[in-house]
């Protein structure tokens, strides 16, 4: 019997994604890739794994699934989300709470169900091993509009039966992250640029003075902007087409920002009047519609600077693994051995 995760509920916008399909945009194959890399890393961490395997990138509801092998090692990592893990059915045991940034081992036949997502968009679930399906072109990220990749380049159904690499999770103590920092900074950073010359100076202010609301219409490919339009120049809204960066700030004729995404295209037509710093692309991938966002510009010296800071910090994320600061069953032996009482007063004297 295949080792494998079998989904009950799908959640709201559930697909599997690593670090991307890098190499590829020459022949017009987006990149795509978890949108938060961050908490896809963080998730990887936690159950033993590469930083680039692909996860569950869970987006604002989550999915309800079954384990179909003798054990599975899973970790959340993201924004913060109701998880709960559920006996075997016919099983009378109490349902048990799981933490986000912490392991569990479960064990054939268990559920786990993840809840509404608060505070991020984006929770990533990962299992020791990884999930059995094949790369295309080197990584196995999802691109729903291309239809490649992930399960069968889409988002997951009810039914599916996502195969594990591993058939069973090896015994050892469970482990945990202390709390990362995840919200977004009050201004996001961003480079102006490289077609700023395609918009007069009053767009420019707009843009730097202005607070946006993330529109509904968004999704992996680029996030819509509600807010001020940006004041195009006697150059007009048209260009000859060129590269398109993670994060570029894509402005078309209707002069509402765009930014562009995971899964953006690879070339556009419209002038990009900046790009968001790429230390700051985790954090925006986390946000949901209807959060407000506002803008700083900086220059290139100091987005390198916050991406070298931001790879320290990801390099440091395995010095804080430590012991789980609960076990799914009461340890007497340990509890026997803690000093619970410091001391006695009389209440008399």
């Amino acid at each position: 019997m295949t080792a494998a995760l079998r989904v009950v509920a799908p959640g709201l916008l559930t697909t599997l994604q690593d670090l991307g399909r890098v190499g590829h945009q020459h022949l017009g194959v987006p990149v795509s890739g978890a949108l938060d890399h961050v908490s896809l890393r963080a998730a990887n961490l936690l159950v033993g794994n590469p930083p680039d395997m692909a996860a569950l990138e869970i987006a604002y509801q989550g999915p309800t699934l079954v384990v179909e092998a003798d054990s599975a090692r899973i970790a959340l990592a993201g924004g913060q989300a109701p998880v709960e893990v559920l006996p075997p059915e016919g099983d009378g045991s109490a349902p048990r709470r799981l933490a986000c940034f912490e392991s569990a081992r479960l064990v054939r036949g268990q559920r786990v169900r993840v809840g509404g997502l608060v505070g991020s968009a984006m929770l990533y679930l990962a299992v020791e091993g990884g999930f059995a399906v094949p790369p295309v072109l080197g990584s196995r990220s999802t691109l729903i509009r291309g239809a490649i990749g992930g399960y069968h380049g889409r988002a997951l159904r009810a039914g599916d039966v996502l195969p594990l690499t591993l058939g069973a999770a090896p015994e050892r103590g469970e482990v945990m992250l202390p709390p990362i920092d995840l919200s977004p900074r009050p201004r996001v950073r961003i480079v102006l640029g490289p077609q700023d010359d395609h918009f007069t100076p009053a767009g420019l202010d707009a843009l730097l003075a202005s607070t946006y609301t993330i529109a509904q219409a968004s999704d992996r490919m680029g996030m819509r902007l509600e807010g001020p339009k940006l004041e195009h120049s006697a150059k007009g809204y048209n260009i000859v087409s060129d590269g398109i960066a993670p994060g570029s700030v894509q402005v078309p004729g209707n002069g509402l920002p765009i930014i562009l995404l995971a899964d953006r295209q690879t070339t556009g037509g419209y002038p990009k009047i900046a790009t968001v710093i790429s230390a700051d692309l985790p954090a925006l991938g986390r946000m949901a519609p209807g959060a407000r966002i506002a803008f700083e510009a900086v220059s290139i010296e100091e987005a390198e600077t916050a991406a070298r800071q931001l790879g320290r910090e990801i390099a440091a994320m395995a010095e804080g693994l430590g012991p789980a600061r609960r076990e799914p069953w009461l340890d007497e032996a340990r509890l026997m051995d803690a000093n619970l009482v410091s001391g006695v007063v009389s209440a008399r004297d």
